[in-house]
């Protein structure tokens, strides 16, 4: 979807109305009105693919402002209120940080899209951010009705916790719904940074994290509501990509016995991916309440109840601004062990039986280090060091995910793993790119010619073969796969077990062995960023 797609799309139904020849029935009108239990939506056909209805913005919980912020989300009273979904919402709050950073001035439409009056490295709040941010939106085929019972996709955007929510180009899925006409998307804003994870003296510990309680609230609307727009609340899979995968994996175990999603997705992610913040002293939440006029010793309730009165701008920039200037100590507003909602140990966890029993795929970019690690701004061409690319790509990302992979398999859980590894120019202009981390998205979403032009025929063809996988799966998550012949992964067979690699060097897919993908994890061979 192109960005202009953003601004002119609420004028198709008059332009459908208003071309020769063609009738719009009023069943096409009525169908773009949907009733839920918190009031009904009115959405539109997607400009460029008229089959593919959608809703844009949906509120799933009340405003989080005022004497709701850093409150867990208080949920929508029941109500028969009429309100248009034709525009996307503003994300949730958050900063642009300064250049250069490599989505910022290489790959910008993985961030929301802020309009042509400020640049991705502005270093500001974003213009198409706000505090009031809890809505999600869903894509469905045209024609879905009460009686499809259609698969639904919940995507839980990434962004290290700090960036993220509905309006990135290239995490719009009227393509490839458009493609299937047989699933559902739904998107979810939820809360970043100081906002979504604020760890503040003044609130108990299981309000810490708040934006995964947001992600909980969101899912919850979708379980309730889902069916009112063709969906199947019983064929429900959670999907996450980075931060957002981290949190799918993160409700396995917070929600084990009450998903409310029968499989999971995550690329690039999971719950043992780092360990979560600590800082029991709650000295960053108080670092910026006293430079924002909130000193308040060791009272943390006075302190909470001074920066709730902020106006979220200042608060963001000048977490933004510290960032900015690489200023030490570093501060980190991110998920923190409360032990209810984020636990110390996962792994313990899984072995006293506290996961959900569900399918799960786990994914990782080849290059997946590639837009973390510094590089020169000066020669842009030149890449980062690739050595210190692959250290951070095993330490921070591969390894963990394999980790992940052994506690689901000792608990009897069947996951199945992959591996994006395509380079191909119009998402990876420079070479040194490669399959870096988000450009998985571009193939699942088939959004890879919004920027870079169109895709070779060998592109969409990957895009297809990675997008009917995850379709066979949400569809099947216990023997979709197995069907199109893509075996779960056993890390006790030989080889290390039996994973998926799509796009290396042109070829569309191929199982390769783990030990062949991860084996330096385990001191085995050496790490090929580039198969």
């Amino acid at each position: 979807m192109g960005v202009t797609s953003l601004i002119t799309s609420q004028l198709l139904l008059l332009l459908l109305l208003a071309l020769p020849g063609l009738c719009v029935t009023s069943s096409m009108e009525d169908a773009l009105t949907v009733h839920t239990d918190t009031g009904s939506y009115t959405g539109l056909y997607n400009p460029e693919y008229p089959s593919v209805r959608e809703f844009r913005s949906i509120a799933y919980a009340q405003p989080p402002v005022g004497a709701l912020r850093w409150q867990p989300p208080v949920a929508l009273p029941a109500s028969h209120a009429h309100h248009n979904a034709t525009q996307f919402p503003p994300a949730c709050s958050q900063y642009v940080y300064r250049g250069p950073a490599f989505f910022g001035v290489l790959a910008p439409d993985y961030l929301i899209w802020n309009g042509p009056d400020q640049n991705s490295t502005a270093g500001a709040v974003a213009h198409n951010s706000a505090e009031d941010c809890l809505h999600l939106a869903i894509w469905t085929p045209a024609n879905a009705t009460r009686t499809s019972r259609l698969p639904v996709l919940v995507f839980y955007s990434g962004g290290q916790f700090r960036t993220g929510g509905i309006p990135v180009p290239y995490q719009l899925p009227p393509a490839w719904v458009n493609r299937t006409q047989g699933h559902i998307v739904v998107t979810t804003n939820y809360r970043l940074n100081i906002m979504g994870f604020p760890n503040a003296a003044g609130l108990a510990d299981q309000d810490q994290n708040l934006g995964i309680l947001d992600q909980r609230a969101a899912l919850e609307w979708v379980h309730r509501n889902i069916a009112a727009f063709g969906g199947d609340p019983s064929a429900i899979t959670l999907w996450g990509q980075s931060a957002g995968a981290m949190s799918v994996d993160y409700h396995t175990y917070a929600f084990w016995d009450n998903l409310l999603a029968r499989a999971t997705i995550s690329q690039s992610g999971t719950a043992l991916k780092t360990t979560p913040a600590t800082d029991p002293s709650h000295s960053n939440f108080t670092f910026v309440a006293k430079h924002l006029g909130c000193d308040f010793g060791e009272d943390g309730a006075k302190e909470l109840d001074c920066m709730r009165r902020v106006p979220v701008e200042r608060i963001q920039e000048f977490v933004g601004q510290y960032g900015d200037a690489k200023t030490e100590p570093t501060m980190t507003f991110a998920p923190v062990a409360d032990e209810k909602v984020i636990f110390a140990d996962y792994a313990a966890r899984a072995a006293q039986g506290y996961l959900a029993n569900t399918s799960a795929i786990f994914s990782n970019c080849a290059n997946e280090a590639a837009p973390l690690y510094p590089f020169p701004s000066t020669n842009v061409s030149a890449g980062p060091w690739q050595a210190g690319v692959d250290t951070v790509t095993l330490r921070d990302w591969l390894c963990p995910t394999a980790k992940a992979s052994v506690v689901r398999h000792q608990a009897g859980l069947k996951t199945w793993r992959a591996q994006w590894a395509g380079n191909f120019s119009d998402v990876s202009p420079l070479k040194w790119m490669g399959a870096y981390h988000s450009s998985d998205l571009t193939m699942h979403f088939g959004t890879f010619g919004i920027v870079g032009g169109k895709g070779t025929e060998v592109e969409v063809e990957t895009s297809q073969v990675m997008q009917d996988y995850l379709f066979e799966f949400i569809k099947d998550p216990e023997h979709g796969l197995e069907r199109k012949g893509w075996m779960a992964f056993n890390p006790e067979a030989e080889g290390g077990g039996i994973m998926k690699r799509f796009g290396a060097q042109g070829v569309v897919e191929q199982d390769v062995t783990g030990d062949e993908v991860q084996g330096a994890c385990w001191g085995e061979g050496v790490y090929d960023p580039f198969p």
